[in-house]
């Protein structure tokens, strides 16, 4: 999968003081920006995604469409791709890696935005869960600069339960013995499979579990496949560990759940950890759409933010699926998500 270019950055001084040397920023691109540079999208990726993972929402036809539209896939900081602890050098390798926030992963976007592609304005800036997280941050850091945002499955601060829930999956991505607190030789797999357990139980609700909808889930888009798994044990070998020991490195996953429990647009330089004034600044037309069944990222969070959003408005995903209704594998929330995106987008 080396079908993406890299963005150099130099050396990045990262928003808590440390210094990301020689740091390097992966990303794809989908259509032409046209000449008045008016056309172009960010999309950028989510806790353990790389830029292919985002390619379900993008293609002919779709909101995302790249006859009409310059998109941009930012791979985040950390995610194994983009500079993270599995590919910088010594010394600031593995669990030395230094802690990035949103605003670190917006100021490097930005960067490769207006400095490599000359582009000043973006029609659109959408993501699904730390997706939205930057999504919002964009809004907030660059509110002249964004015209309409579509987080989908996510928030502009990580609520103390979400923090809570990320407690767990922390938990059992470094208690193994074999994760060596991070200076491992070999791949923990145990520690993979461990958090791939912990996460099952919560990016799905309890409804689709009891309606056993894993025995048939679907045509997924993103993974290009039906999908569709005969016991429950399946489907937590299958699809969840398969997920997590697929390219997937501990460290890096730790250093992306950092930026995730750390997430707060009120940290933004110039709100002084002022949430809602952070919120208030906002000129976006933004359309959040929380899943009905989320269990880490309530509509009802949403819901609260929006009231502080001057141009803001929420759409509840329906259906069961919870946090996993903005991961692409389900046909009816990915057909219902693109429906909103294309109303935003013709506005």
């Amino acid at each position: 999968m080396n079908d993406y270019e890299v963005f150099d950055l130099g050396d990045v001084i990262l928003q808590h003081g440390a210094t990301l040397r020689d740091a390097k920023l992966a990303y794809k691109t989908y259509g032409t920006l046209n000449e008045e540079k008016s056309n172009a999208i960010v999309y950028p990726t989510w806790y353990s995604g790389f830029h292919w993972d985002n390619e379900w929402l993008i293609g002919e036809g779709m909101s995302l469409d790249p006859a009409k539209y310059f998109i941009i896939v930012p791979n985040m900081l950390g995610n194994g791709l983009s500079s993270s602890p599995s590919n910088t050098p010594p010394p600031h390798d593995q669990a030395n890696f230094p802690n990035v926030t949103f605003y670190d992963q917006v100021e490097t976007q930005h960067k490769l935005v207006t400095e490599h592609f000359g582009i000043e304005t973006l029609a659109l800036v959408t993501g699904w869960s730390m997706g939205a997280g930057q999504t919002y941050q964009w809004t907030v850091s660059y509110p002249d600069m964004v015209q309409r945002a579509a987080p989908f499955c996510g928030s502009s601060k990580t609520s103390e339960h979400n923090f809570v829930f990320l407690e767990g999956v922390k938990a059992a991505l470094t208690s193994p013995e074999s994760f060596k607190d991070g200076f491992y030789d070999e791949k923990p797999v145990e520690s993979l499979r461990a958090a791939a357990r912990v996460y099952a139980g919560w990016g799905f609700s309890q409804a689709f579990y009891w309606d056993r909808l894993y025995t048939e889930m679907g045509h997924s888009r993103r993974l290009g496949m039906n999908l569709a798994f005969p016991t429950l044990e399946d489907f937590l070998v299958d699809y969840w560990e398969g997920h997590f020991l697929d390219r997937r490195d501990v460290n890096d996953l730790l250093a992306m759940l950092w930026t995730w429990q750390h997430g707060d647009v009120g940290a933004t330089p110039g709100f002084d950890g002022d949430h809602i004034k952070a919120l208030q600044s906002i000129k976006a037309k933004l359309i959040a759409m929380p899943a009905k069944k989320d269990l880490y990222f309530p509509p009802e969070d949403e819901e609260y933010a929006s009231q502080y959003i001057p141009n803001g408005e929420v759409r509840v995903i329906p259906g069961v699926w919870g946090h996993f209704a903005g991961s692409g594998d389900s046909p009816v929330d990915l057909q219902w998500i693109d429906g909103v995106v294309k109303e935003l987008l013709a506005s």
